[in-house]
């Protein structure tokens, strides 16, 4: 493989003397998606069909799920979750303080309340050392987060979830390709949730899905999904559900995207070498890698750096595009009035808050350069006098 693997792209040409400004998120696409959808177009079937039956099964057979359901994003797989383990109104569902607020909003969607755990202070996945303290008499489930593309200890998780009879969601939105031992994260819980977005590493531009291993929850989540009904074209609607459904010719792509989901997590592996190795000798940074017993399938390369929003801007001005790390959930304004909880400070979340303090989360999408992580690294280097 080259050093520089480019998106096709189909529009016109532009010329520029700027140099090319290094993004958070560049898809991967090629003759392949364009293929695909051209494929679907001609069949002139676009909404689920066969396409969708072969993308469901490649998924099942990665994540090692003996079943699955699609849905239009991450954020209502994990609601659709959620729903066919019967979580709804006056129950509380555990959710990392650090995470991406969908994780929080589809809790909410079902009319369950989150409540916010701290997370661990060298992973940032949830801190299951303090979860017990937020349980009340309403606790019915946990949703573990697997952050920026490693694992949360599913064995803790799962061990606390036993003893408190708690349903487990796995929302794996940013863990295609992404293990626990020998698990593929999202087949270890009741139900894993993955997401398609742009910058995940497979991206249908929208998407979700829902695995699962019992029967009885696979046929609940068919019915919730299709409008309480089994099978495609039928007005007998056995019970009541809604439109969760993707296309054919997302699932065209999802499968193209599939077909070199090894390609992309080497290159993303490769990358993420390189900024660890580069940046060795930058003792102001520490870079995010495998939790313990995980694999790692890096969603961004994540850094904790000392003067974090400078370094920030500093990146900025030499044309490269920064995220921040997480908003903690316990800061979240559009939250403030939903937790299950009583409003939180941050002592009662010091990771979460250190993380946000602390971290920036730089490009890894395997469309990026050997080259441009350099100039990258160089930056932060500069940045430090490293």
């Amino acid at each position: 493989m080259t050093d520089i693997i480019h998106a096709i792209d189909i529009s016109a040409p532009t010329i520029s003397d700027e140099p090319r400004r290094i993004t958070q998120v560049r898809p991967w696409l090629g003759e392949a998606e364009i293929d695909a959808v051209i494929d679907v177009m001609r069949d002139g079937w676009i909404t689920e069909g066969r396409h969708a039956q072969a993308f469901c099964e490649k998924l099942n057979g990665l994540i090692g799920s003996t079943h699955g359901v699609l849905a239009p994003n991450g954020t209502l797989a994990l609601a659709l979750g959620l729903m066919a383990l019967g979580i709804g109104p006056g129950d509380e569902v555990l959710v990392p303080d650090t995470t991406f607020i969908g994780s929080a909003t589809a809790v909410l969607m079902v009319g369950a309340a989150p409540v916010f755990v701290d997370v661990e202070d060298q992973t940032f996945q949830i801190d299951m050392g303090r979860a017990g303290q937020h349980l009340s008499p309403r606790t019915r489930a946990i949703m573990p987060v697997h952050l920026f593309g490693t694992a949360c200890d599913m064995t803790a998780v799962l061990e606390f979830a036993r003893r408190h009879k708690l349903a487990v969601i796995e929302d794996a939105a940013q863990g295609i390709g992404v293990t626990f031992g020998n698990h593929h994260v999202g087949s270890l819980g009741d139900v894993g949730c993955f997401s398609f977005f742009a910058d995940k590493t497979i991206t249908t531009g929208e998407g979700g899905y829902v695995a699962c291993r019992d029967p009885a929850v696979h046929e609940r989540l068919r019915l919730l999904r299709n409008q309480g009904r089994l099978q495609r074209g039928s007005f007998i609607h056995e019970a009541v559900g809604y439109n969760f459904r993707m296309t054919d010719l997302q699932c065209a792509i999802g499968l193209a995207q599939l077909a070199r989901l090894d390609m992309v997590i080497s290159r993303k592996a490769r990358l993420w070498r390189r900024y660890r190795d580069h940046l060795a000798g930058v003792p102001q940074v520490r870079v995010l890698g495998a939790a313990p017993h995980a694999g790692h399938v890096p969603f961004r390369c994540v850094l904790m750096a000392q003067n974090v929003r400078a370094l920030m801007a500093h990146l900025e001005a030499a044309g490269v595009e920064t995220r921040s790390f997480f908003y903690p959930m316990h800061r979240q304004p559009g939250l403030a009035a939903h937790a299950g909880a009583p409003p939180a400070d941050d002592a009662a979340f010091p990771n979460a808050t250190y993380g946000w303090d602390h971290g920036v989360c730089l490009p890894i999408h395997p469309t990026l350069s050997i080259a441009e992580v350099d100039v990258i690294c160089a930056a932060i280097a500069d940045f430090y006098g490293a």
